[in-house]
């Protein structure tokens, strides 16, 4: 009888505790916008002519190298910081091929002045993390500064395909090709070099570790779940375009204005 009263206190408290459960994990759902082509600009900050000549050069990119590389602006980051939202819009949408991994996201927060460059596990020796911040620093903050966004992306995708389509031995001894003429005397950006240079061994174990938590754990607990996350919809694509399956292991570089 005691034990029958326990049970009969206890489911009060066992069904608030569900609701409230609940509550915070909607409260904490992300709300991504859909993946409607290879510019989605959420924050309306693209003109329309410059849309039309990055989706020609992205679709041109991937048709020829098989790269998946999209431009996202966003008006909010919904309180996150950039890193973990570009991961999981990264992630949301399986940009890239399943089996290569070779997306990239640049993703722009107008509001919160940031900008990331996410770039999947499979390309990560090419477009490095000093490499992404280099293009950053140089190429795109800058221009967001002046309140040029369609420079800065422009001159950043510019330089992203240039990484991604030049061989390594010549990118490296042509420095015009990665640092633009008004950063070039700015030192900030090669001490950023250097020390991602000499943190790049330690990050080859964290790496790993999140390649087998985002591309097998992840997947594995999301299969007995839904197929996507909070409010997104339900929808990684539209407009005739999709992802391919790729993930991120979090490599990239990110920037603020």
């Amino acid at each position: 009888m005691n034990v029958g009263r326990a049970f009969d206190h206890a489911r009060p408290m066992t069904v608030a505790l569900a609701v409230l459960l609940i509550t915070l994990a909607t409260a904490l759902a992300l709300v991504f916008p859909a993946l409607t082509g290879r510019v989605v600009d959420q924050a309306n900050v693209i003109p329309a002519q410059t849309r039309s000549a990055l989706e020609t050069k992205l679709a041109d990119l991937e048709e020829k190298s098989g790269i998946q590389l999209v431009v996202a602006t966003v008006s909010s980051l919904e309180g996150q910081e950039i890193e973990p939202y570009a991961n999981e819009l990264f992630r949301n949408w399986k940009l890239g091929e399943r089996t290569k991994n070779n997306g990239v996201l640049l993703l722009v927060a107008p509001n919160e002045h940031r900008v990331r460059i996410e770039v999947g596990y499979g390309l990560e020796g090419t477009l490095t993390d000093a490499l992404s911040k280099v293009i950053i620093v140089n190429a795109i903050t800058p221009r967001f500064k002046a309140g040029d966004f369609a420079g800065g992306i422009t001159r950043g995708i510019d330089d992203i395909i240039t990484v991604l389509t030049t061989d390594p031995s010549e990118w490296e001894q042509r420095p015009s090709l990665r640092l633009d003429q008004q950063g070039a005397n700015d030192p900030v950006g090669y001490v950023i070099i250097v020390l991602l240079i000499s943190l790049a061994g330690l990050l080859i174990i964290s790496r790993r570790f999140r390649y087998f938590f985002f591309n097998i754990a992840v997947p594995i607990l999301l299969s007995s779940g839904s197929s996507g996350r909070g409010a997104s919809g339900g929808s990684f694509s539209g407009g005739g375009f999709a992802g391919r399956g790729g993930s991120s292991g979090g490599g990239g570089a990110s920037g603020s204005w």
